[in-house]
């Protein structure tokens, strides 16, 4: 491929009023590149469906919070939320975190870090919102929603909403490192 130089967007800050601008410059970068599979992380659902909500023609998965993230026995993910995002044709995934799972058990229990969480805490060096983006594409390949190998647009955020959406190759989280940023549509600056 020739040289591209692409757009990239640096927000003034981190959080959910980013949501529109980074679902709007994710949805159109697909579209430019022929990208069939959007994935965005949710915790309330809401963001996920507001991406279902505009990506007509697109394959999107709503990637949630593991059950007991925050509280144990408890789902963020509302249920009419997962409603709308099912009834706008898109899927749900709700699974362990790629970078965050037994080894955060461990770092609970017995104080020490493990190389999940070694990587997550690497990943944010660059932004929260771009490690979730690297994370929902792992568990979304695991999952068998997201084509190993294939580019696919991966939107994060940091805490609520999206402020970061990327273009990646996506791979399993077993084939960690053939994972790749190919474009960094935007993110936060700070």
């Amino acid at each position: 491929m020739p040289d591209q130089e692409i757009r990239c967007v640096l927000f003034e800050s981190a959080g959910p009023q980013n949501t529109e601008a980074t679902l709007a410059l994710a949805l159109n970068r697909a579209r430019e590149l022929g990208i069939r599979h959007v994935l965005v992380a949710t915790t309330s659902g809401a963001t996920g469906a507001r991406a279902a909500e505009i990506s007509a023609g697109l394959n999107v998965v709503a990637v949630t919070h593991s059950a007991g993230f925050r509280e144990p026995n408890t789902q963020e993910l509302l249920p009419e939320q997962r409603e709308r995002i099912l009834a706008l044709g898109a899927q749900v995934l709700t699974c362990q975190h790629a970078l965050g799972g037994v080894g955060r058990a461990v770092r609970r229990k017995l104080g020490s870090y493990q190389v999940d969480e070694i990587v997550a805490f690497v990943l944010r060096t660059f932004g929260q919102g771009l490690k979730v983006a690297c994370e929902i594409t792992l568990m979304a390949s695991d999952a068998g929603l997201a084509p190993t190998g294939e580019e696919v647009i991966a939107i994060g955020g940091t805490g609520r909403g999206a402020d970061t959406a990327a273009v990646i190759r996506a791979a399993n989280a077993q084939d960690l490192f053939d994972l790749r940023v190919l474009e960094v549509l935007c993110k936060p600056r700070g």
